[in-house]
C-alpha cells in the first residue's frame, strides 16, 4: 500500500508542475526559485492593445526614454526561505 501511495504522489509532482506552469504562462507571470527565495514576475501581457505584447515603448523628442505600459507595471511577490541551520555549528569544514 505504501509502494502505490508513493508512487502515486512521484506521478502527480510532475502533472502539478505543468498545469502550475500553464496557468502562470496564461496569467503572463514567471516563477524564479532560488535558494533564497520564490519570486513571483509580472511578464508583459501578449494582448495588450497598447505595447501588443512588448512591455513598453520608446518615447522620442528631446528627451528620448522608455515607457513601462500598464499591463507589465504590477508588482513582484517573493517569498524568502529561511536560511537551513547548521546542526554541528562547531565543527571544521574538513
Amino acid at each position: 500500500m505504501r509502494a502505490r501511495t508513493a508512487l502515486l504522489l512521484a506521478s502527480a509532482v510532475p502533472a502539478v508542475l505543468t498545469a502550475a506552469a500553464a496557468a502562470l504562462e496564461a496569467g503572463c507571470w514567471e516563477l524564479a526559485v532560488s535558494r533564497h527565495e520564490i519570486r513571483l514576475s509580472p511578464r508583459p501581457r501578449p494582448g495588450c492593445p497598447d505595447c501588443k505584447g512588448e512591455g513598453g515603448w520608446w518615447s522620442e523628442g528631446p528627451y528620448p526614454g522608455g515607457e513601462i505600459c500598464w499591463c507589465w507595471d504590477r508588482p513582484t511577490h517573493r517569498l524568502r526561505l529561511l536560511p537551513v541551520r547548521d546542526p554541528w555549528p562547531d565543527e571544521p569544514p574538513f
